[in-house]
């Protein structure tokens, strides 16, 4: 039953993560934080930044973590194969049809009016994930704030921005810098 459950929650994922695989973050939070409660939003956020750094799409790499986590090498089968599912269809489907209708105008307004849809839900993830940084989970008030989490996410932001660094690289130093920073406040407390 948990596989056919995986496959489910990961087949809507694949059907409506429209966008890409940052678009498809609200919808997986959507499945396995708050449907089905099989991950908290700690580990969902963990889960994300995993799947950022592993090679290949967020949604899939997600997919195959939470079915792992669950139900074990079965479980990551069932669930991956339910995220790229809707998207073999779907794909070779609307190659044919993009095919005809690639230069029709009304084909370009569809793709135009998507956009900022995809922009949104995008925006809506990475704030959430922002203020999970910001507060730590915990009720947002300003004693909650975790300082170490907004001053790294300042440098990694300006870095990125400025420098157009690797973002491995400067995901690593975060952690690492976390890591030191964690380690220090143990020390001095």
């Amino acid at each position: 039953m948990i596989y056919l459950e995986l496959f489910l929650s990961f087949l809507q994922v694949g059907l409506f993560s429209i966008g890409g695989g940052y678009a498809a973050i609200p919808l997986i939070q959507s499945q396995v934080v708050e449907k089905q409660g099989w991950i908290t939003l700690q580990e969902f956020t963990n889960l994300i930044t995993i799947s950022e750094m592993t090679p290949g799409p967020i949604a899939v790499n997600s997919a195959t973590f939470v079915g792992m986590h669950i139900a074990g090498i079965a479980g990551a089968v069932c669930a991956t194969l339910g995220c790229i599912f809707p998207s073999l269809i779907l794909v070779s489907a609307l190659f044919f049809l993009y095919a005809k209708l690639k230069d029709n105008a009304v084909m370009q307004k569809v793709l135009a009016a998507l956009r900022p849809a995809v922009v949104a839900l995008i925006a809506g993830a990475g704030i959430e994930i922002l203020l999970l940084v910001i507060f730590g989970g915990q009720e947002k008030a300003l004693q909650n704030v975790q300082w170490v989490g907004c001053v790294l996410f300042a440098v990694a932001f300006f870095v990125l921005r400025k420098w157009k660094a690797n973002p491995i690289l400067v995901m690593c130093a975060c952690g690492l810098g976390n890591l030191l920073a964690q380690s220090a406040l143990q020390y001095w407390t």
